[in-house]
This record gives structure tokens, sequence and C-alpha cells, in this order.
């Protein structure tokens, strides 16, 4: 990682403190940026991106370099045998009563809160003033056990790691194995994908996150901040 630069919040994060000490023993340089709206006094270096979704995005736009990531609204075009539950991309307006309750989050990041809305009533509370067209996803609700977050370049794990719950790691990972050799989706060089357990309905995918922003919730840095690097194309 030779002349190469990190960018990451100046804020401290034992996360994001343990990626910058292991793109340092690389042979990497960090700068922890403070106005991520400003274009930081950079050398010109290949840069990689890693923070929280507004910082990141706005910096990678300020600097001119494109961020991957999954679409959200690909987890809705995976197979029941991958996800176990009902899950649509519908627009807002299409909304009824009778789907309640269930787990809602926007397609565009941020426009309200992500979680179980209870009643019609509540979501409907939520979204006021949003466009009527503009696209949510809906998911069944599934009891979740267990949790483990993978980071994934190449189609191959990087690392996986327990962040809620305990069970047998090899199956976790026999089942992502499955999914990587078998899906039929289109998703990016590089992502995270969190799985979950539930002893009626197995292991499923609970969501894709992107290596820029995903925390590393039990994984080693120095296994996956290979993702976190293909994660930001630079165009020089």
């Amino acid at each position: 990682m030779k002349n190469e630069l990190l960018l990451i919040p100046d804020k401290a994060d034992i996360e994001r403190d343990a990626i910058a000490n292991t793109w340092i023993h690389n042979g990497g340089e960090v700068l922890r940026v403070d106005k991520f709206w400003e274009h930081p006094t950079i050398d010109a270096k290949r840069v990689t991106i890693y923070g929280i979704d507004t910082f990141s995005l706005v910096l990678a736009q300020v600097i001119g370099v494109t961020l991957i990531e999954p679409k959200d609204e690909v987890i809705s075009k995976i197979s029941q045998k991958w996800i176990k539950r009902k899950i649509m991309t519908l627009p807002i307006a299409t909304i009824e009563e009778s789907l309640f309750p269930t787990f809602i989050k926007p397609v565009k990041p941020k426009t309200f809160t992500s979680q179980v809305y209870n009643t019609y009533t509540e979501f409907l509370k939520e979204t006021k003033g949003i466009a009527p067209e503009e696209a949510i996803i809906l998911s069944e609700i599934l009891q979740i056990d267990v949790e483990v977050r993978a980071f994934i370049l190449q189609n191959k794990i990087l690392d996986l790691a327990f962040y809620e719950g305990s069970a047998d790691l090899k199956d976790a990972k026999k089942f992502l194995h499955d999914f990587l050799s078998n899906h039929t989706v289109e998703l990016p060089n590089t992502y995270v994908i969190d799985v979950g357990y539930n002893t009626k309905n197995g292991w499923f995918i609970i969501e894709f996150n992107a290596s820029w922003g995903a925390g590393l919730n039990g994984c080693h840095p120095d296994k996956v901040i290979s993702g976190i690097r293909e994660a930001t194309t630079n165009h020089f």
C-alpha cells in the first residue's frame, strides 16, 4: 500500500483505528478528515475511503472517486432459499394496512428510519412529506438468534465473525460458500453480507452492506482491508 492514502473521519473509533493501524503497518498513509465537505490537501496518490455513510459519500464526491456498494433492492431479487422470508420493493403509494407489522427500509439511504413498523399509521407518520413514488423495501419479520458478518472480495470470504449470539461458525461459512457459488443476482466485486440463524428457519441472509462503511463486528482488519480498499475506485 505504498503511495496509497486512507481517508477516515477525524473522530476516534476503535474499529476505524484498527483499520488505520493495519493500513500504516502495510506501508500506507492515513489522513483523518474533519471537514469532509471540503477538498482535503492531498497528494496525487491512490485514495481509499472508510467511514460512515454521509462522510464517505460526500467526501467521495468532493475528491472525485467512486464508492462501490451493493444495491439495497438486490435482496428482494434473491431466492427464498437464501432469505427465508418474503421481501418486496414497492413505492410508498402502494403500501396497505394489511401488510403490518413489517420491517421497512428506504431504497434511498437515510430517507427515513429503517425499522419494524407495527402499524400503517406509524409508517405514514414517519414518511410524511416523502414522495409517494419513492421506493421502499418491505420484509417479513424473522426472528434472529444469531448474526454473523462477512467481508467478501471477488466472490470469496475474506473473514467472518459472530456479532450477536453464538453457534457453529463452520455452518455459517458453509451457508455463505453455498450462496457465493450459486446465487444469480448481480453483486459488486466487494461487499459485506450479514447472515442470521434461528432454529426454525436455519441460516438466512439478513442484508448487504458496503465494504467502505461497514464496521468490523469481530472481523480481523488485516484480513478484510483488501476488500475495503477495493470499494473505492480512483479515476486517474
